[in-house]
């Protein structure tokens, strides 16, 4: 074998050897800025990391229509979990939605006060209405801006009666049934009497836990709260001399106010709930799911999925 054979291979060795070692290095640096940017996203304690620090105050954001309660659930509790998170603000911009989902995510921020001896603030930008207020009397204490809308506490249940189209048509709905008001409802024809008596009562029993619940909530007495359960709104400068918030003001001001009651000095860490960042595969396949519903389309949902709300229109 010559010089220059030897020569070649040992080229090859070192070529193959470095090539290798950088190939390495630059995975470890890509599985490190992932980390880093994984943690800095996410808020650190959002997804059950300690933090790093122990004065954090998190944010959880309530908007659009509540249509379910299982999201917002789950984020309250993972805070409701993490000992570097003294605080909790709900951050509501809402017209309420479903009277079951609103009442779902009220009694759990009253267990999480309760069993973890957290305190929970709501803050109102916008529109805190019906279901969304609901919830809001659930914290221990609710700011909103002076021109925030609050209140409209009631119940409604809507849809299209679309009978006289179908006669139009000359089409004819067929129903077979067992139970008298196992079709109540129907969207083909007129309600009878006995159906609008038991649905009015079905939504006044609903109206009446909206207004017990309030009242437990915001401490007062619950004839009052009847009084003001008309299905109107108020402004927060309005609502605030109507007992129904306790302090007017910004998002930042109920950030101060409570880090000051948990004792943390200066600056409070806020804290979001980690949100997952779509991928290449998931913008080119999914694209879809990156469109929101337009005001029409929520109309239409609402009117394809009937039911009791308590939502403000």
């Amino acid at each position: 074998m010559d010089e220059r054979t030897e020569t070649t291979r040992g080229h090859s060795f070192w070529f193959w050897l470095s090539l290798v070692g950088g190939l390495f290095l630059l995975f470890v640096v890509l599985l490190w800025t992932a980390a880093w940017y994984t943690l800095r996203s996410s808020g650190t304690s959002a997804a059950g990391f300690s933090g790093f620090g122990s004065g954090q105050i998190a944010v959880v954001d309530l908007k659009g229509v509540i249509l379910s309660a299982d999201k917002t659930d789950e984020q309250l509790e993972k805070f409701a979990n993490d000992d570097s998170v003294k605080a909790i603000i709900l951050h509501i911009d809402s017209p309420g939605g479903g009277a079951a989902a609103s009442q779902e995510i009220y009694h759990e921020v009253l267990r999480i006060r309760s069993q973890h001896k957290k305190r929970i603030v709501a803050s109102i930008a916008s529109v805190g209405a019906s279901g969304a207020y609901y919830i809001a009397t659930a914290t221990d204490r609710i700011y909103a801006n002076q021109a925030s809308i609050i209140g409209s506490v009631g119940v409604i249940m809507q849809w299209i009666n679309y009978g006289d189209l179908l006669k139009w048509a000359k089409l004819k709905d067929v129903t077979l049934k067992a139970g008298a008001l196992k079709d109540a409802g129907s969207p083909t024809r007129a309600l009878t009497p006995a159906e609008q008596a038991y649905f009015q009562g079905l939504i006044d029993n609903m109206h009446m836990q909206f207004i017990q619940d309030v009242a437990t909530g915001r401490r007062l007495p619950a004839k009052d709260v009847q009084g003001l359960a008309t299905g109107q709104v108020w402004t927060g400068e309005q609502a605030l001399g109507l007992h129904l918030i306790d302090q007017t003001g910004g998002f930042r001001v109920a950030l101060l106010d409570t880090a000051r009651a948990v004792g943390i000095k200066g600056e409070p860490e806020i804290v979001r709930p980690r949100e997952r960042h779509p991928g290449l595969i998931d913008l080119l396949g999914a694209s879809s799911k990156l469109q929101f519903p337009n005001p029409g389309e929520l109309q239409s949902l609402l009117e394809k999925s009937p039911g009791f709300y308590f939502l403000w229109q």
